[in-house]
């Protein structure tokens, strides 16, 4: 059976070219926090979350800080117990990732997101953004749903992939 053009994408993604990845991870770290990308890094996985090439579609790259989250250490007498300042996060770095692409664009909302590489210092995500007051959105019948009052800030109601992964849904 003759095999699609996004199933080869999918497989050159399991094994990556190490060379290709560290350059352009290169090429990322030095760059800002949340870039507006003109076109998906792994256009077979934005695909499959709902991305479509036209107006009011926009993707951005999203680069977040690894290791976990620390408090400040308190000053003042506590017994040892209380003096953890380990912090374990209930989110995980793509909900973060999402809800800071969110804030930033404030008049999109988030479709999905997925995860286009990490080092050892950032995790890199692609986030799919939609405009629900772009005409051609609101004219397309399968993606419209965004433009209903209802569905604003879904990405912070854990209404999204990784939104709804770390909710345990």
């Amino acid at each position: 059976m003759a095999k699609g053009m996004y199933h080869y994408i999918k497989e050159a993604w399991k094994k990556p070219n190490i060379l290709e990845l560290r350059k352009r991870l290169a090429e990322w770290r030095v760059g800002k926090a949340i870039e507006r990308v003109e076109k998906p890094l792994r256009l077979d996985r934005a695909r499959a979350l709902g991305y479509k090439a036209k107006p009011g579609f926009v993707v951005v790259r999203v680069k977040l800080m690894r290791g976990g989250r620390k408090r400040a250490r308190i000053k003042g007498g506590r017994r040892s117990k209380r003096k953890s300042t380990k912090k374990t996060l209930k989110a995980s770095y793509q909900w973060v990732a999402e809800q800071r692409a969110a804030r930033k664009y404030r008049n999109l909302e988030v479709l999905n997101s997925y995860w286009i590489g990490q080092d050892a210092i950032y995790y890199f995500y692609e986030i799919i953004l939609v405009d629900p007051k772009h005409p051609q959105i609101i004219a397309d019948p399968v993606i419209n749903w965004v433009c209903n009052p209802a569905n604003r800030g879904r990405v912070f109601r854990g209404l999204t992939n990784a939104g709804k992964k770390s909710r345990s849904i």
